[in-house]
């Protein structure tokens, strides 16, 4: 009598075995890594040891960073390399990307991302650690990824108070809604903690530097509330913009003025009788000390807050500048936006425009000069 013929099906040809199989980047290990990484120039590097641990490790068990550094310095030997702190080298690594970015907003090709946000119009957003958070033109502030455009969370208004201005940091949103402060966690349970009404009337804009939140007001003054661990405790003191000891407020009469946190006294007023109009931006870079404004006549001026001095005043556009913003530690390019949809980008020590970035639905190109064509 013949056995049974057996149901289970044979074994799939080695072919397709392998075709099936998943490969992971794991599997090369660290020697092939290392071959790779070796052809790799130090931006490159840069941006490799920070994909995830595994390729930091290898990258900084073998010195790679150090040893291109010391390639660039025409300096190789095993002494200057071993000798190399992580100091130092975390220095001019921020230099090299600040000049990498110097010369992609100068020279580079711009890609120019569009989506809707939002039903209606808004004309309100602020970018911090790669998100940005939008809204004002409706109920709702919607936070997005700014590498992917996709939307990560919502803040929905807790009644129909007008939203005026808001900021955020890692664990909050804060706006300033009719005549209170709210705040939304980001982290955590989702509470909606509120001041009481009337905490600041007529509120124009607002900052946020936890934990006081600073509110430009219709009567000329500035108030600040103290919010701590999610609650608000009320008005603290009057004041104009924040910056660690002095407050920096601009006005729509064109005056900027310097005064004591501790005291709440003016120290001192900046010349801003050559550009004339109202100031419509100020940004403070706090690793130069300089100050920027952009006023209602398309001007960008420049201060040094430590002698008090005006560096330079250029008129950059024919039209009013609303926003004026640089990345953290960059010393060199401040990036220049107006009520013409022209995005300029600014050298940050002499005023002179390097490239103008034309935004419209229908066009999207960057024009970039170098000094020598501007020159001509």
């Amino acid at each position: 009598m013949d056995p049974k013929p057996s149901t289970s099906l044979p074994p799939p040809p080695a072919k397709q075995r392998r075709r099936g199989a998943s490969t992971t980047v794991d599997a090369l290990g660290n020697d092939i890594l290392c071959i790779i990484f070796a052809f790799l120039d130090v931006v490159q590097l840069i941006r490799c040891a920070t994909v995830c641990k595994s390729w930091n490790n290898v990258i900084n068990k073998l010195k790679l960073l150090q040893i291109q550094y010391h390639k660039q310095t025409d300096s190789v030997s095993l002494s200057d390399v071993s000798s190399c702190s992580e100091k130092s080298i975390n220095i001019e690594m921020e230099r090299l990307a600040m000049e990498q970015q110097r010369l992609s907003l100068e020279e580079g090709p711009v890609d120019i991302f569009q989506w809707k946000g939002h039903s209606v119009g808004i004309n309100k957003c602020r970018m911090k650690m790669g998100l940005i958070l939008t809204g004002v033109g409706d109920k709702v502030m919607r936070l997005w990824s700014a590498e992917r455009c996709k939307r990560l969370d919502e803040y929905f208004l807790p009644d129909k108070a007008p939203l005026i201005d808001f900021d955020f940091d890692e664990g909050k949103v804060v706006g300033l809604v009719g005549t209170r402060i709210c705040i939304w966690r980001r982290i955590g349970t989702r509470d909606l903690f509120s001041s009481r009404e009337g905490l600041f009337t007529r509120g124009l804009c607002m900052r946020y530097v936890d934990p006081q939140a600073v509110v430009g007001c219709e009567d000329g003054k500035v108030r600040m509330a103290i919010a701590w661990q999610g609650c608000i405790l009320g008005q603290y003191h009057v004041y104009p913009s924040l910056m660690r000891q002095l407050i920096v407020s601009g006005s729509s009469l064109g005056s900027i003025s310097i005064s004591d946190l501790s005291s709440d006294q003016q120290v001192a007023a900046l010349d801003t009788t050559s550009s004339g109009g109202g100031i419509k931006a100020l940004c403070l870079n706090p690793s130069s000390y300089l100050l920027y404004a952009g006023s209602s006549t398309g001007y960008a001026s420049c201060w040094d807050l430590r002698t008090l001095r005006r560096l330079w005043d250029t008129r950059v556009s024919p039209n009013v500048l609303y926003s004026m913003h640089h990345l953290r530690n960059d010393k060199s390019t401040l990036v220049v936006g107006g009520i013409d949809g022209v995005l300029r980008i600014v050298d940050q020590n002499s005023g002179e425009v390097l490239s103008r970035c034309i935004m419209d639905d229908n066009r999207k190109h960057v024009e970039s000069f170098n000094r020598q064509e501007r020159s001509c």
